[in-house]
């Protein structure tokens, strides 16, 4: 059982860092036309709302994904306002 716990906390610090290639992409092209910007808030304030039960939780893997989720996709939402051109929300 241990040696579950300890994939989950590692693929629960790990599975955040996909998110690296969006904003790659976002950033290469200087654009996020293709990101729908009621998905990215929605996604974004589920993950604020989470985030205190993840970093309170006794969990390992859930606080370990609850931190890096909420630092990773806030650059996703800060690289995708960034490069809205134009764009109202």
């Amino acid at each position: 059982m241990e040696l579950i716990l300890k994939i989950g906390a590692v693929a629960g610090f790990i599975l955040p860092f996909f998110n690296i290639p969006l904003i790659a992409r976002m950033v290469k092209r200087k654009s996020s036309e293709d990101i729908s910007l009621v998905w990215l808030l929605g996604v974004w304030i589920c993950i604020l709302a989470m985030s205190p039960a993840a970093l309170t939780s006794q969990d390992v893997a859930f606080r370990a994904f609850g931190i890096t989720n909420l630092l990773f996709f806030t650059v996703v939402v800060a690289v995708t306002l960034k490069y809205r051109r134009g764009k109202k929300l």
